[in-house]
């Protein structure tokens, strides 16, 4: 839910949103998560995410020191002199993106919309992803699948996955991730590195496809959320709209019962998620529009190079 008076998104609105105002706005997004990638995440990215194993190189004679598991005793026998196999890591790797793009998403309690936000992010595991030779694709969601932009690579590619997800209308305002769940799932056979980037507002029990999911692919939660998810200001009276089903609903919210149960009710369900993601076996980032994410992340880096 949310109020009817916070400040609504004008994507998708041709009169509110000119074509070069949108422009300047990717344009921002590049800038900014370019500095990140570079200045902030640089190594890190590729150190987490190793490539799928290693692939044969070369053959070449051995020198002292090379490890002898490496001899190629086929070739050695032939040439009666020793020769040792070379690996190299098989870098390239698919890179998923999942974005969550409801209504719930073009909330925003600060000058930065939830949607704002998972664009900016999913820039910046696009550039991180490209710049470590990585293909990278976007599956957009609402409670169906929306758009599909299969992996691939380069500069312009990113711009136009920062672009469908910041323009991209949903046909449906609903949220329900097991649809996209499954269509990861049917059209990457190959294990991919997949950010699940949503507030996690579901109305039904994605438990079982998230496991699923977590087994055939790299799965990591992203999820984003607005600061008054966490501390519900006091403002009197206020008419909330539930932006998915339209229903609305009047809070008191000068009430400190009220709000102490608005905030359990947040506690809870964001508990309960992390205890689904758990059993999952998967990674959870948990980030807010308005604040930096890149202590978020590299937290998340660290902790998943200390695993390996």
């Amino acid at each position: 839910m949310k109020p009817i008076g916070n400040r609504q998104s004008a994507i998708g609105n041709p009169s509110a949103t000119s074509h070069r105002e949108l422009l300047k706005k990717v344009r921002r997004i590049e800038i900014k998560t370019r500095h990140a990638v570079n200045d902030v995440f640089a190594g890190r990215y590729h150190s987490t995410f190793k490539g799928r194993g290693m692939e044969f190189d070369e053959v070449r004679e051995y020198f002292p020191g090379d490890d002898i598991r490496s001899i190629d005793w086929n070739v050695t026998a032939r040439t009666g002199v020793p020769h040792i196999k070379k690996f190299v890591e098989e870098r390239e790797m698919t890179v998923m993106l999942m974005v969550d793009i409801s209504g719930s998403n073009d909330f925003g309690s600060t000058p930065q919309l939830k949607r704002d936000l998972a664009a900016e992010v999913a820039a910046m595991l696009a550039f991180s992803a490209t710049r470590n030779n990585d293909r990278i694709g976007l599956i957009l969601f609402s409670d169906q699948v929306e758009k599909y932009i299969p992996p691939h690579k380069g500069p312009r590619h990113i711009l136009r996955i920062i672009r469908e997800v910041l323009t991209h209308k949903p046909e449906s305002s609903g949220t329900d991730a097991v649809p996209a769940l499954d269509f990861l799932n049917h059209t990457q056979s190959r294990k991919a590195v997949t950010f699940l980037i949503s507030d996690f507002i579901f109305p039904t029990d994605c438990a079982r496809p998230l496991k699923i999911t977590a087994r055939r692919h790299d799965l990591i939660a992203v999820a984003i959320n607005d600061t008054h998810e966490r501390a519900w200001p006091q403002a009197g009276l206020i008419e909330w709209r539930d932006p998915e089903n339209g229903q609305t609903v009047v809070v008191d919210t000068s009430s400190a019962a009220v709000r102490r149960e608005l905030l359990l009710s947040q506690q809870y369900r964001s508990e309960n998620l992390q205890r689904t993601l758990h059993r999952a076996g998967i990674d959870f980032i948990q980030l807010f529009a308005g604040e930096a994410y890149d202590r978020a992340f590299i937290k998340f880096f660290r902790q998943r190079g200390s695993r390996r």
